[in-house]
């Protein structure tokens, strides 16, 4: 009983961390260095996540600078962040890259905000499958005899509270990433 608790609290907890990975990936009208982590490039035959390829750096709120180590691979990563579709164009200067964020109209936050309770209703959702799979284990360890009945609604009941403590938490992290993304 306490380890179909266990597992039930680390499935929602992964699906509330996916969620949060996510929401770092979302644009807001602030540079993020997060906006690059999906982005690698074949460097010698190895298929290498930029991060490892060079220091990335935040000097204002909407400039990533990416500096590579090896001046050699500026053009390649140039081109992949020009293929990533990230919503910014790159500025090549020879020795760094810079990429500006422009600021976002009125209308891109809205949609960027639709899409952003979009992810949380599927996270919510996720959440709920995840609390119907667990109260059916439970139902069946009480019908094959495993717990008593008053067992199995103590169980219900904690499953419901872990539910309801992670719905919680994917709504006050919606209200802060919509709060993020209105911010002029």
């Amino acid at each position: 009983m306490d380890m179909l608790l266990m597992e039930t609290e680390e499935r929602m907890e992964k699906a509330f961390d996916s969620l949060l990975k996510r929401f770092s990936k979302t644009r807001t009208g602030r540079a993020n260095a997060s906006a690059l982590d999906s982005i690698s490039i074949d460097y010698y035959g190895e298929n290498t996540p930029i991060k490892q390829l060079c220091n990335i750096s935040i000097p204002e709120p909407r400039l990533i600078v990416v500096q590579p180590w090896d001046k050699t691979a500026l053009d390649l990563i140039e081109k992949a962040i020009l293929a990533s579709n990230i919503g910014v164009t790159p500025q090549n200067d020879g020795n760094v890259i810079r990429l500006p964020f422009q600021p976002l109209t009125e209308e891109i936050r809205r949609e960027i905000v639709k899409d952003v309770k979009k992810m949380a209703e599927d996270s919510k959702i996720e959440i709920r499958n995840i609390r119907r799979s667990a109260n059916e284990a439970g139902k069946k360890m009480q019908k094959d005899g495993e717990i008593s009945e008053d067992d199995l609604k103590g169980l219900l009941s904690d499953i419901q509270d872990l539910t309801d403590n992670w719905i919680k938490k994917i709504t006050e992290s919606t209200v802060a990433k919509e709060a993020e993304i209105m911010e002029v």
